[in-house]
């Protein structure tokens, strides 16, 4: 589905991320991941290497860094000979109520979640404009279409990601480069672990309590895994989505209720 295509995804040496990039090398891509730690890093791409040889690079960079962000690109596509889709993920911002939150926490939060994708996206197009099947992917969540209490920053500022894809479809449409959203809810990682602790404190419940009553509200009554997440990106990097351009995509499990 995505051989031979040349794939950065970021915050990828765990969770997310480190599903979408097995799923993708299991599938023929070449991929860079991306974590903070060097260590970890190269750890990660010794192991993917052991599976699926050398098609896998990796780059430390932080992603609230400008200028890691711009090196990290540029790496990436020297060490791919070209990118021909970005898949943007990033770490979790501090869960929390707005109470909860410092304004230091708003401005790490910015970066994190805001002010990366646009420093990301303008370094890789000067990569995506010499694709053959271009295409950017942006992973947010579905806080995005129902806030989650705890959850301050992802519900106020992921938005600004579907704002900032919708018009990248208008600009970049024209040119051939597919631009899609990615909306997980609650995937094994250790983020969702972290979420439900939260929720159990300030509910005063105990983890397993809080966790099955979740598991509950979930029509396919279980939580995701990192791998379904990467499922859906090889299918959006393929020329399969050839005419998918704009989309938000829950991957949910059905949680969202809203109709839109």
């Amino acid at each position: 589905m995505v051989e031979g295509l040349k794939i950065l995804v970021t915050a990828s040496t765990r969770g997310i991320g480190r599903g979408v990039a097995e799923v993708l090398l299991a599938n023929g891509a070449t991929v860079v991941i991306n974590g903070r730690e060097r260590d970890r890093v190269e750890g990660v791409v010794k192991e993917l290497r052991s599976r699926f040889g050398d098609r896998v690079y990796g780059v430390a960079a932080d992603l609230t860094v400008k200028e890691d962000v711009e090196r990290l690109v540029d790496e990436a596509a020297r060490y791919m000979g070209g990118i021909d889709t970005l898949v943007y993920i990033t770490g979790p911002p501090k869960p929390g109520t707005f109470k909860d939150l410092s304004e230091g926490d708003w401005e790490v939060g910015v970066r994190l979640l805001v002010l990366n994708a646009v420093w990301m996206v303008r370094k890789a197009l000067n990569y995506l404009r010499n694709s053959k099947n271009p295409s950017i992917i942006f992973f947010t969540g579905t806080a995005v279409r129902e806030p989650d209490p705890y959850l301050t920053l992802s519900n106020v500022l992921r938005v600004g990601i579907h704002g900032l894809m919708k018009t990248l479809v208008r600009e970049l449409g024209p040119e051939g480069i597919r631009v899609n959203a990615v909306m997980p809810g609650y995937i094994e990682t250790d983020r969702v672990r972290s979420v439900l602790e939260t929720r159990a404190s300030k509910e005063g419940k105990p983890y397993d309590v809080v966790y099955r009553e979740f598991v509950q509200q979930i029509p396919l009554r279980r939580i995701g895994k990192p791998e379904e997440a990467g499922w859906l990106v090889a299918f959006l990097a393929s020329r399969y989505a050839s005419y998918i351009h704009g989309a938000s995509i829950p991957l949910d499990g059905g949680l969202l209720r809203s109709q839109f």
